[in-house]
């Protein structure tokens, strides 16, 4: 029987609102567009799968913009790629995984990305996240599941010199998520004014 993939098309639940800058001080929050995300659950992995490297250490993050892939668990990786590998990344993973036991499900549809950047993005992140985001304790290349405010989420900062951070959390709480960081913001640049006093 023929089997044909039918892709339904993705509304991303904070419209594409253009990058902002709520309090001028160079924290940018920007939804991410669309991508195909999936959550890979397999043991003894081995070094790659589809050209992703599965032995990195857990709470890291490899890759670049159009394929990333974090390990979260010493079984759990979420993996991020341009929105048209969604259909053949799955069965290239399952086929260089062989034999072996492995769970790889498609979250595109559940997960949604927020992206913050600029100098003083961990100070507004810190307004609702619990973990030390100082170089030292979260350095480029790192990403781990944490909370932000009332929701869960993962965190990824970017490897690169310029401070970068996505947020990944479930769709039904991209919106408090979105208005959260947004006012930590607009609060962390009014501390930053007044120090500059």
């Amino acid at each position: 029987m023929l089997e044909a993939l039918y892709r339904t098309a993705r509304a991303l639940p904070l419209g594409r609102a253009p990058a902002s800058d709520p309090a001028r001080s160079g924290i940018v929050i920007q939804p991410a567009g669309a991508e195909a995300r999936f959550a890979l659950r397999v043991r003894d992995a081995g070094a790659s799968a589809a050209g992703l490297p599965l032995d990195g250490p857990i709470n890291s993050v490899r890759g670049n913009d159009r394929r990333w892939i974090a390990r979260l668990g010493p079984d759990e990786w979420l993996i991020g790629s341009d929105e048209s590998e969604a259909d053949h990344l799955p069965s290239a993973i399952a086929a260089d995984l062989g034999e072996r036991a492995h769970s790889i499900v498609d979250v595109s549809h559940r997960n949604v990305g927020i992206d913050v950047s600029g100098p003083l993005a961990a100070v507004a992140l810190n307004a609702g996240c619990p973990l030390d985001l100082g170089d030292a304790a979260f350095p480029p290349g790192s990403a781990t599941r944490t909370l932000l405010g009332k929701a869960e989420i993962v965190l990824i900062r970017h490897p690169g010199g310029a401070p970068r951070y996505r947020v990944e959390c479930w769709r039904s709480f991209a919106t408090y998520v979105h208005a959260l960081l947004a006012e930590a913001a607009i609060g962390a640049g009014s501390t930053e004014q007044a120090v500059r006093r």
